[in-house]
């Protein structure tokens, strides 16, 4: 039997991104990078109790994206986004300092889509000009496959 690795989440950012460029040639300081964005995204669940009191559920989720869609990220994603996220889990792990073995969980980004953006008042006269179409060029490096 395959199985599926598929994760959607619609929610907002918790803060700016973080981005970490990898240099993809130690010997060669010419050669290009390959970044890394990652951010925390808040997704919030509403359900009623017994008693009819709404009560209100928020999970955090971490998210990584690679390389074109990282540098996208980077542009114009700012803490508030509402943001629309496919991808897949992914649980990584390292030894810490004091040797502990720690493990996260992540949500590999395959792509986002931005649904609003609160802390802009000016987004209405935005959506004119699509943000994308400013970064992304016949220079703009495909998405292709991730390195992991």
């Amino acid at each position: 039997m395959v199985g599926v690795n598929k994760v959607i989440l619609i929610g907002n950012l918790g803060k700016n991104p973080d981005v970490v460029a990898f240099p993809q040639d130690r010997h060669n300081e010419a050669a290009s990078v390959v970044k890394k964005a990652s951010f925390p995204l808040a997704t919030t669940e509403y359900r009623k109790t017994r008693d009819g009191e709404r009560v209100e559920q928020t999970e955090w989720h971490n998210v990584v994206c690679w390389r074109a869609l990282a540098e996208i990220a980077e542009k114009i994603l700012h803490k508030g986004t509402q943001l629309y996220v496919e991808g897949k889990l992914q649980t990584r792990s390292w030894e810490d300092r004091e040797g502990v073995k720690r493990y996260i969980t992540e949500v590999v980004a395959d792509n986002f889509t931005v649904l609003a953006n609160k802390n802009r008042p000016d987004e209405a006269a935005d959506k004119e000009q699509d943000p994308l179409s400013t970064i992304l060029n016949s220079e703009t490096e495909p998405l292709g496959d991730l390195p992991f």
